[in-house]
């Protein structure tokens, strides 16, 4: 299993590895930049090559993730607020690339009730600059995907359904450096219930049907403050939440899911993902693993 966290990036980016061990997490994300503000971090090159052999070389983290900027909105009418969102993506990009992240993983926006149909084209030409302008990943390093986080559905957010997200990646010409990243909470906010193996089933064959499982590189595994079908976003720690251990189990037990990167996003005791937390995530894989066992 791949059990990993949002931990605290900071100026030199190589200490966040460090506090990815500290809490025994085998993958990593962090933010490229504030994820409240414009200002893009500026990381030297010798920064990010110093970073990228550091992670090659790493004993027990296998994968970065880089998280985008909150404030982006692609879907925006505010044709301000859009051109700023693709410079934003574009850097945000630029810097997982110079990482060799493993993923950009970006809530798309909102279109703040204009609907979904119409902002399609400007998502999808968002998408297409930021992956031509960015700055192209080191030799020898793969090319970093923009990865689509499934959205809660509050409000006009974008992707809230996994049809919502079919759809932005075919405006794109399914594009190959267009993927998804699935969050447990998002999803069981926004109705989908996979706390059995049924119900998982379900959901992957949707995942597979719509998008590709090919696609689909990591989780945010968290649990949910939130009743299934609330539509609000609020992370909870594993089995402190509607979900629990039980309704997890069977999503991250899957043979489709079990081996991706699952990364906390907990609020742990107010400063993030902490080592029991990371317990409690293997705790849940174990139990997932010996749901499909029985079969």
């Amino acid at each position: 299993m791949n059990i990993g966290a949002h931990v605290r990036g900071g100026g030199k980016l190589i200490p966040s590895l460090e506090a990815g061990v500290q809490i025994g997490a085998t993958s990593i994300q962090i933010f490229t930049q504030s994820p409240r503000a414009w200002k893009p971090s500026q990381y030297a090159p010798e920064v990010l090559e110093s970073f990228r052999a550091a992670l090659a070389e790493h004993p027990s983290v296998t994968s970065t993730f880089c998280h985008a900027t909150y404030l982006i909105n692609l879907a925006s009418a505010n044709e301000e607020l859009y051109e700023k969102s693709v410079l934003c993506l574009t850097h945000n990009l630029s810097v997982a690339r110079g990482m060799a992240s493993s993923g950009l993983i970006l809530h798309v926006g909102s279109h703040l009730g204009a609907g979904f149909e119409p902002v399609v084209a400007q998502i999808a030409d968002g998408f297409a600059r930021a992956l031509r302008d960015a700055d192209s990943a080191p030799a020898g390093v793969a090319d970093c995907p923009i990865l689509i986080e499934n959205a809660a559905g509050t409000g006009g957010t974008v992707g809230r359904s996994l049809d919502e997200i079919e759809a932005l990646i075919d405006a794109t010409g399914n594009d190959e450096r267009i993927g998804l990243c699935i969050d447990t909470q998002h999803l069981w906010a926004s109705g989908v219930d996979f706390s059995s193996v049924a119900g998982t089933k379900k959901l992957v064959k949707e995942i597979n049907d719509r998008i590709g499982m090919d696609r689909l590189k990591c989780l945010h595994l968290n649990d949910s403050k939130i009743e299934l079908g609330g539509n609000r976003d609020r992370h909870a720690n594993i089995d402190e939440g509607t979900i629990g251990t039980a309704g997890l189990a069977p999503l991250v037990g899957h043979t489709k899911i079990r081996n991706l990167p699952l990364l906390l996003e907990v609020p742990g005791d107010g400063d993030g993902p902490r080592a029991v937390d990371v317990a409690a995530a293997e705790k849940v894989v174990a139990a997932g693993l010996k749901l499909y066992a029985k079969k």
